[in-house]
């Protein structure tokens, strides 16, 4: 193999011969060719291959066939290796810059045309846009070059190499490389081709490269244009038809800043666009221009002169199926999504992605920070010693990722925020990005959350900082030094505005306390909300031995080093299905604010820019959950942070029922991102005439018994439920377990997680310490009187002195079965509980139980930290539909504040049960499931619980809430369930 074609995969130089400078991702109506579509492939197990298979001679055709773009590691049934998971470990030896030599190697060839008109063109330029890790390109035999920065766009002057009709690309690629070091993002590691290839004629007289810097004043709209181009390539014109502008620039020297009238400024929720193109006798570029300005005033980030809030989301570029190969079609559905779920910012966790992506946020209208293509989290565990971001060696990388990141995609006007990476420790090579991006565009600040003493950003950021926390930084209230600062650093900090860049970890059921979170934002204008991790799960399809699809996590395809389903921890499920969390900051973080206030409400805008005339008001009264009445509630516009007062309509409010009043603001017209009527905000007021609770009936002349015998509807044997309504049925059975969440099964952090957390141990290991999950019942006794049956259930676990008494008392009241618990536990418990609550089995029998209906919080599942989605109402659903498919089974589907319920077998009613309130007024939840929390907790993915047409109705007094401990912080001690007695009470009659 001759010697230059030698593999340098431990080079830390990003490359040799691609283009400097980098140029914007421009639509130019230059001729050019896509090179996406079949390749010729070859893997091989190292990079030393010795085969030359660059000469445009080879012959290729024992090789297999793979389409570009497209990962190795998701082609080819596993033929080509499989993908690797980790967070923030390395998958190999940490040996900067050296990787083993067990590095696989994917070689690409194909053939392609250059027309013979191409032959006027100044340069041929072959360019890639996402290659990872590092790649070397040969055009008919001849060398071009090699780059690293996977998720950078990369090109190189072929003009020399092409020839008119066939030639022959070939790129190698090697997995591993120096460049892995800094790209050690939480996500798969995917190689391979897996964005677009293009082969550009370059015309003389061409433009390079055009920026156009907007600016927006009162109605005043400002272009600085900054146009890369020959002299002789000069006059220039700018059009911007619907602005009425056709200015020309006759030379270099002409070119300067252009004032506009009659403009409208552009904003995440009315992001105004004008189609605007930059031309010269051979080129014309075509770009969508925005006007706005950005800037820090004080402690406030502002855009156009108004503060922004970001209700924003960390975006990985993932798919089940094609990795990070970019499908245009699903993005806009993706962002789509996220405008109907209020969402109006993104940041791009953790480099740049597909450049179409930001044309989409420009149109449909998000805030972007816009990330570069660097982390170096693996460091962390030697204590950042060699750490590439303080490496004098790795400077030029390091700058070139920002160099690339910046000129791509500086016409964005969605893009508000320059971030210089994630999780790469601190030092001189990042305080050199920093600066090198002050220096080069002055219109947009600078991010990043490791610069923790504000040395070189401009935004005071921070990763999961408490509630607590997050009021101390907004309330200014704490003097003392901030994290990993001095006093004098920290006075620094204090003056700039502050970004929760990640917080509340999404990952399986959770999280919680969204809300309050988005109440300090409301509080203090120094805080600017921030950007929850993440927005998807990044599960990959496969498929189980028997067959069943199920979404993969790290430690499915048998890495060496993973991370397990770490992976999994988005708003969307990895099937594009909106979980419950979605619908909570859904809710949270609405954009209009309704407070009741006797007869009349206050609608408050809480949008940036946008008044209320997009929306209409629409209201409806509802008795136990059945509309009564419904119609237009007249509201004047109201102006963007503004507040109006409006009267509400005359409720007719039911002697006999509840009556609950909901308002919903809703689309008037139809946008790109929703339909007519989509519902952005809502508000119910409870307008019922309180009614007694009937009281407990005493029970006297209690006498022992066999416990055999009927009570209305119900059987029992030996004091033990059989049958209702003359179906099999057991319980009720104390239940104290449930299947551990994601932050169930999180180990505290031992700093400010609940007074019962231990360092180092989760929730989940308490309670299986304590027997919860497998509890066992000793019956005290069984009494009885004439109409009624009283049990006395002492249940424990093997190995534990700890105890829960249960009394259940069985009666006829008001000609219906009632049943009457009472949970009383021993003293000695030093954990929370996940729940107090008492288990039903319903057999199949010929009819099984397979949905509910149910008048109470719905429609998803609420828990008490997360309840701000659940509206008050009649809802209906199917077993299966009750529970979420997390990637791994967990607690799921508890609906809470619950009034009534029915169980159904098709449209059958079977039974139906009335839930009485506590003493205090508490009501208690349900949960309808095919499995037990013990069947789901021994479960790693949903096809492993198998099949069951048993269903399981858990009937909670009290939920531990969810909290964020994945990443982040425990259950708030509000919503912490520690041991106490309860009460549930419920009647029960045959549907």
């Amino acid at each position: 193999m001759p010697s230059q074609l030698s593999p340098h995969v431990s080079d830390i130089a990003p490359g040799r011969g691609a283009l400097r400078p980098a140029r914007s991702w421009l639509h130019s109506d230059a001729p050019s060719r896509s090179l996406n579509g079949s390749w010729r492939f070859r893997l091989s197990p190292t990079a030393s291959v010795t085969e030359d298979f660059a000469a445009d001679s080879f012959v290729d055709d024992g090789w297999d066939s793979i389409p570009v773009p497209s990962h190795w590691v998701l082609e080819g049934d596993g033929a080509y290796g499989r993908p690797i998971y980790t967070n923030i470990q390395f998958p190999f030896p940490i040996d900067p810059p050296h990787v083993p030599d067990e590095n696989p190697t994917g070689d690409y060839r194909r053939h392609f045309d250059v027309p013979a008109d191409w032959s006027d063109a100044e340069r041929v330029v072959l360019r890639f846009d996402g290659v990872e890790s590092l790649f070397r390109v040969w055009v008919n035999g001849v060398e071009i070059g090699s780059a690293s920065g996977s998720r950078l766009a990369h090109e190189f002057d072929v003009t020399s190499a092409v020839r008119t009709g066939d030639n022959v690309v070939a790129v190698r690629v090697h997995q591993w490389s120096a460049a892995s070091y800094v790209e050690d993002q939480d996500q798969w590691w995917l190689p391979g081709i897996f964005r677009d290839v293009t082969l550009i004629a370059r015309p003389a007289g061409g433009i390079e490269d055009v920026w156009l810097r907007t600016g927006f004043d009162h109605g005043r709209g400002r272009v600085e244009a900054e146009i890369t181009a020959d002299a002789a390539a000069f006059p220039v014109t700018l059009r911007i038809p619907e602005l009425d502008v056709d200015h020309v620039w006759a030379t270099p020297a002409d070119v300067a800043p252009l004032d506009v009238t009659g403009v409208e400024p552009w904003s995440a929720e009315r992001p105004r666009l004008y189609d605007t193109t930059v031309s010269t006798a051979t080129e014309t570029i075509a770009l969508r221009v925005g006007f706005r300005t950005v800037e820090i005033r004080g402690d406030q980030f502002l855009v156009n002169g108004s503060r922004v809030v970001f209700h924003g989301v960390n975006r990985h570029e993932t798919h089940p199926e094609r990795g990070r190969v970019f499908d245009e079609e699903h993005a806009r559905e993706d962002l789509a999504l996220m405008k109907r779920f209020n969402i109006n910012a993104i940041r791009t966790s953790h480099y740049p992605p597909h450049p179409r992506l930001l044309d989409l946020a420009d149109e449909l209208g998000f805030w972007v920070v816009l990330e570069c293509d660097l982390e170096t989290h693996g460091f962390e565990k030697l204590d950042w010693v060699g750490n590439p971001s303080d490496d004098p060696a790795w400077r030029e990388a390091c700058l070139d990722r920002i160099r690339r990141t910046v000129e791509r995609d500086k016409n964005h006007p969605s893009i508000v925020i320059w971030s210089l990476g994630n999780e790469s420790g601190t030092g001189g090579n990042l305080a050199a990005m920093s600066s090198w991006v002050h220096a080069r565009d002055t219109g947009r600040p600078v991010h990043y959350e490791g610069d923790y003493t504000g040395e070189y950003t401009d935004i005071y950021s921070r990763m999961y900082a408490s509630v607590p926390e997050t009021e101390q930084i907004g309330s200014d209230g704490a003097r003392s030094a901030l994290l990993n600062c001095t006093p004098a650093q920290s006075a620094r900090q204090r003056t700039k505005p502050f970004l929760l860049c990640e917080y509340a970890h999404a990952m399986g059921n959770g999280p919680g306390a969204f809300d309050q979170y988005e109440a300090l934002v409301r509080r203090y204008p120094r805080l600017h909300g921030g950007f929850v991790w993440e927005w998807r799960d990044h599960g990959i399809l496969a498929t189980a031995p028997d067959g069943t699809p199920y979404y993969a996590y790290g430690g499915d395809f048998g890495e060496v080093v993973h991370d397990g389903n770490f992976v999994m921890d988005g708003m969307l499920l990895s099937n594009d299905v909106p979980t419950p969390s979605l619908h909570e900051y859904k809710s949270v973080v609405q954009p209009v604010e309704f407070v009741f206030d006797g007869e009349k409400v206050a609608v408050t805008n809480l949008r940036h820019s946008a008044d209320t005339s997009d929306l209409r008001f629409r209201w409806r009264v509802e008795h136990d959950g059945v509309p009564v009445a419904s119609g237009d509630l007249e509201i004047p516009v109201v102006g963007a942070g503004e507040s109006q007062w409006a009267s509400l309509p005359q409720v007719a409010v039911a002697p006999n029922a509840e009556t609950w009043l909901t308002i919903d603001a809703t689309l008037a017209t139809p946008t790109a991102w929703a339909p007519e009527g989509h519902v952005i905000a809502t508000a119910q007021l409870d307008c019922s005439t309180r009614r007694p609770v009937p009281a407990v009936r005493p029970q006297a002349d209690w006498r022992p018994g066999d416990g055999t015998l009927s009570l209305g509807i119900a059987e029992f044997t030996g004091g033990s439920l059989v049958r209702l309504a003359g179906r099999a049925v057991t319980g009720p059975r104390l239940e104290l377990f449930r299947a551990p969440t994601d932050n169930d099964e999180s180990p505290s952090d031992g700093v400010e997680d609940s007074d019962d957390s231990i360092a180092g141990v989760s929730s989940a290991d308490l309670w299986r310490r304590d027997g919860l999950d497998r509890l066992t019942t000793r019956r005290v006794s069984v009494e009885h009187t004439a109409d009624a049956l009283r049990t006395l259930d002492k249940v424990s676990a093997a190995n534990s002195a700890l105890s829960v008494m249960v009394e259940s008392v069985w009666s006829i009241e008001d000609g219906e079965l009632e049943l009457r618990v009472e949970i009383e536990p021993s003293r000695g418990w030093q954990a929370v509980w996940p729940r107090i609550g008492v288990r039903f089995e319903l057999p199949d029998g010929t009819a099984p139980v397979d949905g509910a209906q149910w008048f109470g919080l719905g429609p998803l599942e609420t828990y008490p930290d997360s309840l701000r989605a659940g509206r008050t109402g009649h809802f209906s659903a199917t077993v299966h539909d009750l529970s979420v498919d997390y990637a791994r089974p967990q607690e799921t589907g508890h609906r809470s504040e619950l009034r009534r319920l029915t169980l159904t077998s098709g449209s059958t009613e079977v039974l139906r049960i009335q839930a009485l309130p506590d003493i205090r007024g508490r009501r208690p939840g349900f949960t309808l499931s095919r499995h037990t929390p013990q069947q789901i907790a021994r479960a790693a993915h949903p096809y492993e619980l198998g099949d069951s047409t048993t269903s399981h109705l858990i009937v909670d007094a009290a939920q531990h809430g969810l909290g964020s401990r994945t990443c982040g912080h425990d259950v708030w001690p509000d919503f912490a369930l520690r041991p106490e007695s309860r009460t549930i009470r419920l009647r029960i009659s045959e549907g």
